[in-house]
Order: C-alpha cells, then sequence, then structure tokens
C-alpha cells in the first residue's frame, strides 16, 4: 500500500525569514492544505494500523480469529476509528471529492466493512443460544426475577445467592452478544454498508424462525391435503399448532421482535423491514393453518371443538399479536390472523345448526330396556356442557342467535330470559339444543308398552339434564329459573311414575281399623302379595342412576307403601298365625318386603351394564327399607 508523508519537516520561523528575506520576490509555495485535510491525514495515522491488522485478506491469523472474540475491548475501538474514519471521510467529500486521502480512506472503510461483516455474521451464527428467541423474550422475567431474589437476600441464603447469580450469568451473556451486534449494525449502516448488514442478519434470523416453525409441528398444507384427512390425523395436527401458538407468539416472534429492536435500534425503517422479512413466511404458515382447516376440513361433531379451541388460542393472543406485528409492514400478518378468526366463526356457526339437524334425526325408536339415562341424552349434554366452556362464543355468536323458525316456546325458555343473560345468543343457541333434545326424548318414551317405565325415562333423562346443567357454566347461561322450572318437570314425571307403577299395590292394602274376617285378611294378604311381586317384577329392571332422585323416589313410595303395610301386618298377622289352616298365608313380613323393595332401581344382572355406563356413581349400599 502506498505510503503518504502528512506533514513536512519541521523548521523555525526564524530561519525561514532568513533565508528567505522577501517573499514577494518569489513565486507563492503551494497552499496549505485545508482542515478536512490535514483531519483526515491524522486520522489515517491513527485508524490505519488497526484496520490492517484485522483484515481478514492480509493474515491467516486475522483470517481465523475473531476480533470480538479475542480482544473485545480492542474491538470496541476498532468500531470507534471506523465511526472516526467515515465522520473524516464525510468532512472531506464536501471540500475535495478527488482527493487521494479519500481514495485511500475508501480502501481502509472497504477492508473495515469485510472485517464487520465477518464479525456480525460469527457472532449471530456462534450465539443462537444466547440469541434463542425464548432466552431473548423472558430476559425482562428474569430481570424481574433477579429484583424479586434480591429482596430475599440473605449473607446465609447461599440458595438464593446462587440463583441469582446464574439468572445475572445468562443475562449479561445475552445482553452482551445484543449490545456486540448492535454496535456493529450502527457502524455498519451509518458508514453506508446496511445492505450487507441486513442480507447477513435475515439470512441468519429467519432460517431459526423457520427451523422454529417446523420444530413446533406446523407446516404448510395445501386445502386438498386438509380436506382429505380423517378427523384423528387433524385432530393430531391441530393439536400441535395449538401448542406451537402459544410458543411462537410468546417466545419466538416476540424474542425476535426484541432482538431485532435493540440490535437496529438506530433505525426503524431497517428492523421493521428486516422482522417483517424474517417473519412473514413462518407467522404466514403459523396463522392461515386455522382458516385452512375452517374452509376445508371435513364436517364432524367434534370439529367444532377444535374451532373453538384454536379461535380461543388467537382470541386470547390479539393483543401481543397486534403488538409484536405492528409494523405496517406487518399487517398482511395481522391480517391473516383475523381471517382466521372469521372463518373460525363461521365454522362454529356452521358446525351449530348441523348439530341441531343431527338432533332432530335422531330415530324415536331407540330407547332403552331399563328406562334409564338414553346414550343420545348423555351425548347431548356432554357437547353442550363442553361448549359452554368456550367464553368465545359469546363473541361468535353475538349478532347470530337461532334462526326464528327453531325457536322454542316461552314456557321452556322465555326470551326475556336470554335478554338478561349475559351472553343472549349463546343462552337461546344452548336452550333450543337442550329443547329440540328433550322433545326426541318425549318421542321416544311413548315407545315403552308400560306407561310406568315412560316417565321414569323422562324423569332419569331430565334429571341427567338438571344435574349436567348445575355442575357447569350451562347453569350460569341458562339461568336459575330455567333450572327450577326442570326440577320441577322431574318432580312431576317421578309422580307420576309412581302412581302407574305403585297405586295399585298401596291401593290393595286396607285403611287401619277396618274390621274384618280372618279369611277376608287372609284374602288381602295374598291380593297385596300378588300385587308386589307383579309390580317388583316389572320395575325390577328399571335403573335410576342418579342416587338423590333414586332416594326420594324411595323413601315416597316406602311411605306410601310399607308404612301402611306394616300396620296392616302387625294387626292382621297374629290372628293368622293361630289358625292353623292359615299358616303360610303371610309371604312377606315388612322387613322381607323393604329389603326386595331396596334392591329396585338398579338394575336387574341382565340391565346391570346397560346403567353402568350412564351413572357417575352408583351406591354400593343398598340399605332395606323399614318405614
Amino acid at each position: 500500500m502506498k505510503k503518504f508523508s502528512l506533514l513536512s519537516p519541521k523548521r523555525s520561523s526564524s530561519s525561514f525569514i532568513a533565508h528567505y528575506p522577501s517573499p514577494s520576490r518569489f513565486a507563492l509555495p503551494a497552499p496549505s492544505r485545508s482542515l478536512a485535510d490535514s483531519v483526515m491525514a491524522q486520522t489515517l495515522g491513527v485508524v490505519e494500523p488497526l484496520i490492517v491488522k484485522w483484515d481478514p485478506e492480509a493474515s491467516t491469523y486475522a483470517k481465523v480469529t475473531s476480533l470480538f472474540y479475542e480482544n473485545r475491548r480492542e474491538a470496541i475501538e476498532f468500531i470507534k476509528l471506523v465511526n472516526k474514519l467515515h465522520k473524516a471521510m464525510h468532512a472531506l467529500v464536501a471540500e475535495d471529492s478527488n482527493s487521494e486521502l479519500l481514495i485511500r480512506a475508501q480502501h481502509l472503510m472497504q477492508i473495515a466493512m469485510k472485517r464487520l461483516e465477518k464479525e456480525f455474521y460469527q457472532i449471530l451464527s456462534l450465539n443462537r443460544a444466547q440469541l434463542d428467541p425464548e432466552s431473548v423474550s423472558t430476559k425482562s422475567s428474569r430481570t424481574s426475577a433477579r429484583s424479586s431474589l434480591s429482596d430475599f437476600i440473605d449473607e446465609s441464603d447461599d440458595e438464593i445467592r446462587v440463583a441469582e447469580e446464574l439468572i445475572s450469568g445468562v443475562e449479561d451473556a445475552a445482553e452482551g452478544v445484543m449490545t456486540d451486534l448492535k454496535l456493529i449494525a450502527e457502524c455498519m449502516i451509518s458508514s453506508g454498508y446496511g445492505r450487507e448488514c441486513v442480507k447477513i442478519y435475515i439470512t441468519i434470523r429467519k432460517s431459526i424462525v423457520d427451523e422454529g416453525i417446523y420444530k413446533l409441528g406446523v407446516e404448510k398444507m395445501k386445502p386438498t391435503r386438509v380436506h382429505k384427512m380423517n378427523f384423528e390425523v387433524l385432530d393430531l395436527k391441530i393439536k400441535d399448532w395449538l401448542n406451537a401458538v402459544k410458543i411462537a407468539v410468546k417466545t419466538l416472534f416476540y424474542g425476535e421482535r426484541i432482538l431485532s429492536d435493540q440490535v437496529f435500534a438506530s433505525s426503524d425503517s431497517i428492523r421493521e423491514s428486516c422482522y417483517s422479512e424474517i417473519t412473514k413466511e413462518g407467522a404466514s404458515i403459523l396463522f392461515s393453518f386455522p382458516e385452512n382447516v375452517a374452509k376445508n376440513s371435513k364436517k364432524s361433531p367434534q370439529r367444532i371443538f377444535r374451532s373453538l379451541d384454536m379461535y380461543t388460542a388467537i382470541a386470547t393472543r390479539w393483543p401481543e399479536i397486534t403488538s409484536i406485528f405492528s409494523f405496517p409492514s406487518s399487517s398482511p400478518i395481522v391480517d391473516q390472523a383475523l381471517n382466521s378468526l372469521i372463518k373460525l366463526a363461521e365454522s362454529v356457526r356452521s358446525d351449530l345448526t348441523e348439530f341441531e339437524i343431527l338432533l332432530n334425526k335422531e330415530s324415536l325408536k331407540t330407547t332403552i330396556a331399563n328406562a334409564s339415562v338414553h346414550k343420545f341424552t348423555i351425548e347431548t349434554m356432554n357437547y353442550l356442557t363442553l361448549l359452554s366452556d368456550y367464553g368465545v362464543l359469546s363473541d361468535i355468536l353475538f349478532d347470530s342467535p337461532p334462526p326464528e323458525k327453531s325457536l322454542m316456546p316461552e314456557t321452556f325458555f322465555n326470551k326475556s330470559d336470554a335478554e338478561n343473560s349475559p351472553t343472549p345468543s349463546v343462552s337461546l343457541w344452548l336452550a333450543r339444543l337442550i329443547f329440540v333434545l328433550v322433545c326426541k326424548l318425549d318421542g321416544k318414551s311413548k315407545h315403552y308398552k308400560d306407561v310406568s317405565h315412560s316417565y321414569i325415562f323422562l324423569a332419569n333423562n331430565l334429571q341427567h339434564i338438571v344435574s349436567k346443567v348445575q355442575s357447569s357454566d350451562l347453569r350460569y347461561l341458562l339461568g336459575e329459573d330455567w333450572l327450577a322450572k326442570r326440577e320441577s318437570e322431574v318432580k312431576k314425571f317421578s309422580a307420576s311414575y309412581e302412581k302407574l307403577a305403585w297405586s295399585h299395590v298401596i291401593d290393595a292394602i286396607p285403611k287401619s281399623n277396618i274390621a274384618m274376617s280372618t279369611e277376608e285378611a287372609k284374602d288381602r294378604f295374598k291380593r297385596i302379595t300378588l300385587a308386589f311381586e307383579e309390580c317388583h317384577k316389572k320395575q325390577l329392571a328399571v335403573v335410576i342412576p342418579d342416587g338423590k332422585l333414586r332416594d326420594e323416589i324411595k323413601v315416597s313410595v316406602a311411605r306410601k307403601l310399607l308404612r301402611p303395610y306394616r300396620e296392616f301386618y302387625n294387626e292382621k298377622s297374629g290372628e293368622l298365625r293361630n289358625d292353623k289352616k292359615l299358616v303360610g298365608a303371610v309371604k312377606y313380613a315388612p322387613d322381607d318386603m323393604g329389603n326386595a323393595f331396596s334392591d329396585l332401581f338398579f338394575g336387574s344382572s341382565d340391565h346391570g351394564s346397560a346403567s353402568t355406563s350412564v351413572s357417575s356413581s352408583l351406591s354400593d349400599s343398598r340399605a332395606s327399607f323399614s318405614l
């Protein structure tokens, strides 16, 4: 490299005057160097040794060694000198754009930029752990944790002190790396080499984001592929997505935004373009998946829950999404997330309508032999209970009440009750679906040959509905008045069952203190026995899964049956035992009848399996009734 003499040899002013006594007699000397020239000459003398030292093409040492890893203090000095060189060049170009010093400075600047490009690439590549989006995104929480720990630091509390030191170490490492990147980026951008810096940054960071999305199990899928998937396979994909969106928003995209904001803090336009370019592909794949599923997946009763899960996942993170992707150039990502919300909402509304159609298609002829809770009731209430757990339904159905033609009578659910509900449209939809269920149950009940079984079937199923409403958010949505009406209906069905099933047994027992002969008493015992055994046989298969309802019916029947029977037995059985001809006329003592009665409503061995699927907990205790 050609060396330039920056200063003339020193000479005293007195000798100069003595040698040239009259300057006017001679030609004028060359004009003195300008201030910008002088500053540049001095600057070159300072910066050239260090820049040349780290020229990747000048030595093997400079080629294989990292400036920032080898000597960070020298690296900081290198940045300062490059900035100084650029400032001097800027001043000189304004005065003399053809200056040889400017050409020399430009050459040194190119060497310095190659060095910084290499350093920038190495720092980004070799510090993936410290620059991992999760590490960056949790930096603030680590700071909070360290602050909280410091409140409890005690000289004897070594464990807390060690934990604080570890947190500090992690923070300092990440902070140091980001600081170095920021120094380099600012230097390169201010020197006019921002394009080279940005290209390196985008290439490396985009690969990390894209790899992160892939590792989270999210892939770009064609609509035809989604449509061909069976629900089980698609369900796994959706579960992967639900986990991915949580991590991606909270750590991947958030951490990347923090990193971009810090590294390119000096330029709003560059940090925006970098972040948008790095995240747009991965974010597009992530946020387009729900829309793809909503538009192209096959219809099924289960689909609505996955649609609601995905809607919830986006809706609950909406403030974070709009904050992270707040740049104008990131608006397509926000739009994509919004489109997914819109399509998911449409899918949910469509699935609700389809579910009502499915309920209406249920056959009335499919009854259950033990008059217990029908599978149709269980599955429908499970479905509605799960639906009631989703708070986002209020947003989805806000302006979408059930069609007018499908509304239920006010005796079942008053429209004013819906208006008093915090989510009127949701309440109307759920009440409507339960109404369709109840209508179907009423139709099924008419297919029982024994009318008493029809009523216990209705009581059982309505009680199951009441129980599911009471133990879920359906109670909050349908209201206490609705519940009270249904509980009253259960009691009416139970009373009708008792009357039809047991009245002829109860009526066979004479009132107390009625005069009758021994022969008449014998006939009356036989009549009671025959009526009880006939009724017991018919009711032995009946199952009442709900323990509370079962006990209420047992107590009610026992009070009307066993108590008067005991009184009649105590009054007449002694007379019969004294007559040898009438011994054996009384088959059941009151306790025997109580024991036989207590075995009812759990189901016989032939029907027990049918009741287990619907009973949450059948009591093992079968206590004898002895009222």
